[in-house]
């Protein structure tokens, strides 16, 4: 490593946490949940040239299926009842997605999830949201995950969802901003301006993203530009959907989509 050059930024899990078995037990929920998955939505009469449509219509109640999806695995992260008065509740357009907190009491919360489906043959061949969430919002419990999926039929059937992708907030926000100040190949300014006075939970009215001072391809944020999620599209692209591996279909419908002059 060059000199000067800081170290990235290790990761911890939040092994002295009281509820860190319950931590694991959720994670484990979360890797078992594609066979547990379960919708009523159900897609019938697309055209090929228009399955890359899918993931705007369908994201957000994907998502929403996932959060039932979860808490209809209790017995799986919660075996000993002893999270009886918690579930896992959906928040909209503010840090985190999900949120595991008491019934009664939506200040008792246990820990956050960013949750962000994936439509596997989305056009750009890689999850596309962005995380902008400054470090201090994140607590050592919170996570990112981000759940694939694609039809069950391709052009027709029921979402049908593939091992998920989980990552701890806090690491995936000090990795963003290293990876923006230390590794990028760019002779561009470097500098971002850090949200201040944000605690973990925050609400709507928040100013809790961290800015780029320079950001001409809109890329600040993008997890799956700075590395940290290459080796899972990887395998992603390699799951075979009807037999045929997810990048083959996606070229495919790449190429049939220019045809169209898409």
């Amino acid at each position: 490593m060059p000199v000067g050059k800081p170290s990235p930024p290790a990761r911890h899990e939040p092994e002295d946490w009281e509820h860190y078995k319950l931590w694991l037990q959720v994670r484990e929920a979360i890797l078992a949940l594609p066979a547990y998955f379960k919708t009523a939505t159900s897609i019938e009469g697309m055209l090929a040239t228009d399955i890359f449509t899918l993931n705007a219509a369908l994201g957000a109640t994907i998502e929403e299926q996932v959060v039932q999806t979860l808490n209809s695995m209790r017995s799986m992260w919660d075996p000993e009842k002893k999270y009886q008065g918690y579930s896992f509740i959906r928040q909209a357009q503010t840090f985190p997605d999900v949120l595991l907190r008491k019934k009664t009491n939506g200040q008792d919360i246990l820990l956050g999830i960013e949750l962000k489906g994936w439509y596997i043959l989305a056009k750009e061949g890689m999850p596309n949201f962005r995380f902008t969430v400054t470090e201090t919002a994140c607590t050592a419990m919170d996570l990112i995950v981000v759940v694939p999926w694609v039809l069950s039929n391709v052009l027709a059937g029921s979402p049908v969802a593939f091992n998920p992708y989980i990552e701890l907030a806090l690491h995936a926000a000090e990795k963003r901003n290293y990876h923006w100040q230390v590794e990028r190949a760019t002779k561009d300014d470097r500098g971002i301006t850090v949200a201040t006075g944000v605690a973990p939970y925050p609400i709507k009215s928040d100013k809790i993203s961290d800015r780029p001072a320079y950001d001409a391809g809109g890329n600040f944020g993008r997890l799956a530009r700075n590395g940290m999620l290459d080796p899972y599209i990887t395998e992603m692209m390699r799951v075979k959907i009807c037999g045929v591996a997810a990048m083959d279909w996606l070229d495919f419908f790449r190429k049939h989509a220019k045809d169209a002059g898409e």
